[in-house]
């Protein structure tokens, strides 16, 4: 399969079945490096199948050099957009995988291998976010990671696959996926008001 170059995120550092680390840089980020966007990668020795993940961490590293301007009591102009344009920055995302996709379907469980390091990490695409988030099997995998800001994130993701519905279909999507979470969170009407308001913020 051909990717698009726009679409790539990353390659993976380091990686298990629960989820991983990619690299880049900092000239590429934008809307796909976004909190709560979903991406995919093919797991190890198999083409055929993708672990589907949501990004839950951006960390821009440093280094010596940007440790000492950072102490420097003046920074050139040219010197600060010298480092921001043209050296590139390391940037490092994390991912939860909340799925995977075979041939035909698409699996709301840890895929059955990692992938591979420095496997090209893409955005999903809109015909694939919709397809994965007509179940909402997987906001179990969210709200119970402790690794990450789970209600921050659950919130993040629903808005995110919202975006991916055509406007007729999107408050549907969210009345069911309001639904769902409801179920999910039952006896702890605190947390459920939080994430619906985080839910309404956009």
């Amino acid at each position: 399969m051909e990717i698009n170059e726009r679409d790539v995120v990353g390659r993976v550092l380091r990686a298990s079945t629960r989820g991983f680390s990619l690299g880049t840089h900092s000239t590429h980020l934008d809307y796909k490096h976004d909190f709560g966007a979903f991406v995919k990668v093919p797991i190890a020795n198999d083409r055929g199948i993708f672990a589907i993940g949501v990004i839950y961490a951006v960390e821009i590293k440093d280094d010596l050099l940007i440790s000492e301007l950072v102490m420097a009591e003046s920074i050139d102009p040219n010197v600060l957009r010298d480092q921001r344009e043209n050296r590139m920055i390391p940037v490092e995302i994390n991912v939860l995988n909340i799925g995977y996709s075979t041939q035909d379907r698409f699996i709301h469980s840890m895929p059955p291998r990692p992938p591979m390091s420095l496997s090209q990490v893409t955005l999903c695409s809109v015909s694939e976010v919709q397809q994965f988030t007509q179940r909402h099997d997987f906001f179990r995998l969210i709200l119970n990671a402790s690794e990450v800001p789970s209600d921050d994130l659950i919130a993040a993701v629903i808005r995110m696959a919202a975006l991916a519905y055509p406007d007729a279909a999107r408050y549907t999507f969210l009345v069911e996926a309001g639904r769902s979470l409801t179920r999910l969170l039952g006896n702890d009407a605190r947390r459920l008001s939080s994430i619906l308001s985080l839910i309404r913020l956009n």
